[in-house]
């Protein structure tokens, strides 16, 4: 059975999941072994040719047109090829309502100043982050993943930023001793 979904992505986005000449549609097609159809009213069919060897890869497809639509530049949405890597889209209006004030000051917390907590959840979790729209969207592989997810969720629902900072630092400590004891288990 062939795979086949349609996506919706904002109109604004249409051109960056195309790509100059269509090298980004093609390098996606390729890199997964599917077919895009877009239109320029935001409607993405993604289609699985033939009964694929790894389906996988058409749900990869499906996250790199979801994560260029939130907001994410191909290069990084991309990197969502490795089997590791994923995508999570935490929708705002869930958490803090319809209101464009409690969205833009929500959106604002989670960047900081000069987008310093933004960088600093980033490299401490080694993930990539952007707030498009009433969404924030993480990539990355797990721990940091998971690690990016509940920072951005604390900042989400009011925690000072210096607690985001704390829990980062000891977060940043437990990925440290993960690495370092998957590093012990392999010198066996």
């Amino acid at each position: 059975m062939a795979f086949q979904e349609t996506i919706r992505v904002p109109a604004d986005r249409v051109g960056v999941i195309v790509g100059r000449n269509g090298r980004v549609r093609r390098r996606i097609e390729k890199l997964t072994n599917v077919k895009l159809n877009i239109d320029s009213e935001g409607a993405v069919t993604i289609r699985s040719p033939t009964q694929s060897e790894n389906p996988v890869l058409a749900w990869k497809a499906r996250d790199i047109v979801r994560a260029i639509a939130r907001g994410f530049s191909p290069k990084n949405a991309l990197s969502l090829v490795d089997e590791d890597m994923m995508l999570i889209i935490i929708s705002l209006r869930d958490a803090v309502g319809t209101s464009a004030n409690q969205l833009k000051r929500v959106a604002g917390r989670i960047i900081g100043e000069n987008g310093r907590t933004r960088r600093v959840i980033e490299e401490v979790t080694e993930t990539k982050i952007t707030i498009y729209g009433r969404t924030v969207s993480i990539i990355g592989m797990n721990p940091g993943l998971d690690y990016a997810r509940r920072a951005v969720e604390m900042l989400i629902t009011g925690a000072p930023h210096s607690a985001v900072y704390t829990r980062l630092e000891r977060m940043r400590r437990d990925m440290n001793r993960q690495s370092a004891e998957l590093w012990e288990d392999t010198d066996l």
